[in-house]
């Protein structure tokens, strides 16, 4: 056992300690700093941190490698040499300066989307600028720069001590051929399975590595994060390219779908997913067609609105409105993220792309939409901010004829962030355009909002909003991240409410259709006002509020019945009463379903590997991208987690092939819906 005093050896194991040792810092960094968990003692939390300690393992012994390669030729001695010595020490130095900083993104990411570093992060270097300046103004970048290269420099501290303790003390004695055979046998075995990360249950002829897929075992994805080492991660997802879209796939489930959508012309082999909706008998009557206003809600969720349940009474606007309004309970966005929410509610099909969002890909950014169905309607999209991010104004301008795009460069108000002016103002500026239009001519007009946003900004000039300084226990119980952030839904709140008075005083209230939704919702900490379901199976972030207000035409209504973001336009374009060919997935929501109660597919988890469901008002089926581990959940259940297909056998097979159908059929049409040039 000679080999055991190697200096060597010494210096390699302990250079593995320190590496994991910095990277289980960093987990621990991550559960106490920004993972929503209730509380660390939960078994399922307990085991999966056993599975990121792991990969942890994993990416330590990964960037030894190299370094125990070089110091295992023994005749060299390259442990002794000084030009060696510096080359190991920058490269070590090097590689941790880079995953710190991959750490620090990572952490961000995580606090602002909810989700680990993955290969989508890439969308943001698109808008480099913009995603620079909302870093500027949301974080402390000089602090954390510091604590960055503080953090690199004990690394570098350590290095040397390592170097000391190890390599530079006397030598104990010269180890034999045979005993250092031995020990490189023992040593190999242990790297192995330390790199396999796992030892039990192990088919030595086919060894399956650990897996993030692992770490997602419980169904929480809360808690599954706590199981991804960030750098590993984003490897797993650069590392494969995806197919946009699988015929097969979709052809094996043509039928459904097109039940589903009520296709009369069908072609299994062709794909045909379009279908003519002529003039409905449940139009509005009225002397000339309505004005059309479509207003998102940025990052407002269900879980924050009071109208839905939140107790601290931050939206007395949209609650008034809901009462009279048709007010739909169970309305969801098919995935999270500003940009396609964007793309499905103008092209009416899921954003199921799986690295960069649709509107990045340059070949389909000319989509048919229902918009232009609205005939002899004078047409806007209007932003506070630059249309370039993500690039939405590429499928604005290229999908809806005849479009004015108004955005930060158009309007006289100030900036007050990186997200262009306030609310405030942009309404302001937005109704006067609208109010100046002919009185004889109907217009559509999609208002994007982005106020309720890092930097969470109150402007100086808010027409007397005040904020409240509550305690912060007090709004994270309600579902808030902060005070700021219930502060930032209490001023779009506010602003909505504005909205509605300077409609009013423009003289374009009465003889317009007002459409307000949210695109996603935001990083929530708990929400025991809501259904057990919303989050511990991640749906509060698809479930956003839909407000339908015409209340010259349309009586109060609540639908109980679950809708998805794609019904916005055939539904408004039924009650306009335009016909129209639809190739998108929604439907007009004052038709029956055909099959029978609403079903709304989703996007639960994204990356390379998404994992999707489809959703009714009671029930949510979710399964892996190609349909595989598919489980039935019941809404309404205390332990809503609990795979209830058994229970309900008719149910999780109808639910199993929409969902799946409806995916693929999803990832076609975002192909086949472009327009010819």
């Amino acid at each position: 056992m000679s080999w055991l005093k190697s200096r060597r050896l010494h210096y390699l194991a302990g250079l593995t300690a320190l590496l994991f040792m910095l990277f289980a810092a960093l987990r621990g960094l991550f559960l106490l700093g920004f993972s929503a968990v209730d509380s660390i003692s939960e078994p399922d939390v307990l085991r999966t941190l056993g599975i990121g300690l792991r990969f942890d393992l994993r990416l330590a012994l990964l960037l030894m490698l190299p370094v125990g390669i070089l110091m295992a030729l023994p005749k060299l001695r390259l442990a002794r040499f000084r030009a060696v010595r510096w080359l190991l020490r920058g490269y070590l130095v090097l590689a941790v300066a880079a995953l710190g900083l991959l750490y620090i993104i990572d952490f961000g990411h995580y606090a602002y989307l909810g989700v680990r570093l993955n290969a989508t992060v890439l969308r943001f270097a698109g808008d480099a600028q913009i995603s620079a300046g909302m870093l500027w103004q949301t974080y402390p970048v000089l602090w954390i720069t510091l604590a960055w290269l503080a953090g690199v420099a004990l690394w570098a501290w350590a290095l040397l001590r390592l170097e000391r303790a190890t390599l530079d003390r006397p030598a104990s004695g010269k180890v034999g051929v045979l005993p250092a055979l031995g020990g490189a046998v023992v040593v190999g075995v242990l790297v192995f399975f330390g790199l396999l990360g796992r030892a039990s249950a192990l088919n030595l002829e086919n060894p399956v590595p650990l897996r993030w897929s692992d770490a997602f075992y419980s169904g929480n994805s809360q808690i599954g994060a706590l199981g991804l080492n960030p750098a590993l991660f984003l490897f797993d997802t650069l590392k494969l390219e995806p197919a946009a879209f699988d015929e097969t796939a979709t052809r094996e489930h043509y039928e459904v779908v097109a039940d589903y959508l009520g296709i009369s012309e069908r072609d299994a082999q062709g794909l045909n997913f379009f279908r003519h909706q002529p003039v409905q008998a449940h139009r509005i009557q009225a002397g000339r067609q309505p004005n059309v206003v479509f207003v998102m809600l940025e990052s407002l969720g269900t879980s924050a609105v009071g109208a839905y349940g939140n107790p601290l009474n931050p939206t007395p606007n949209l609650d008034r409105l809901a009462q009279q309004s048709w007010f739909f309970r169970h309305f969801y966005v098919p995935v999270t993220g500003t940009a396609k929410t964007v793309w499905a509610s103008i092209t009416g099909i899921p954003d199921v792309s799986r690295q960069e969002t649709a509107t990045r890909n340059p070949l389909i950014a000319r989509q048919r939409t229902l918009i232009n169905a609205l005939d002899g309607y004078e047409k806007f999209y209007m932003i506070g901010g630059n249309a370039g991010w993500a690039n939405i104004n590429a499928l604005i301008r290229q999908s809806i004829d005849g479009v004015k795009l108004y955005e930060e460069r158009h309007w006289q108000s100030p900036q007050v962030d990186v997200w262009g002016i306030s609310d405030l103002d942009f309404f302001k500026e937005s109704t006067r355009i609208l109010g100046v239009l002919p009185k004889d001519k109907p217009f559509f007009a999609y208002l994007q909002t982005s106020g309720n946003h890092r930097p969470f900004t109150i402007p100086r000039d808010n027409d007397g909003f005040e904020p409240l300084d509550l305690p912060l226990e007090q709004v994270q119980q309600a579902g808030s991240r902060s005070v700021e952030q219930y502060n930032a839904v209490r001023l779009l709140d506010f602003n909505i409410g504005r909205l509605m008075e300077l409609a009013k005083e423009q003289g374009f209230y009465d003889d317009t259709i007002f459409v307000f939704f949210g695109d996603h919702n935001t990083r929530i900490s708990q929400i025991p006002h809501m259904a057990p379901a919303f989050e511990q199976l991640g749906l509060e972030s698809n479930n956003v509020p839909l407000l339908i207000h015409a209340p010259k035409w349309l009586a109060p209504r609540e639908f109980d019945a679950a809708v998805g973001l794609a019904d916005l336009l055939p539904t408004v374009a039924g009650l306009v009463g335009v016909p129209f060919d639809n190739g998108g997935l929604g439907r007009d929501l004052q038709l029956p379903a055909p099959e029978g109660e609403r079903v709304v597919p989703l996007v639960l988890q994204e990356g390379t590997f998404p994992v999707i469901g489809a959703v009714t008002r009671d029930f949510l089926v979710q399964m892996q991208h190609d349909g595989s581990s598919p489980t039935l959940h019941d809404l309404r259940s205390p332990t809503p987690r609990d795979n209830v297909a058994e229970q309900h056998p008719q149910e999780f097979q109808r639910l199993l092939a929409l969902g799946r159908g409806l995916h693929e059929a999803a990832r076609l049409q975002m192909y086949r819906n472009v327009q010819e040039e």
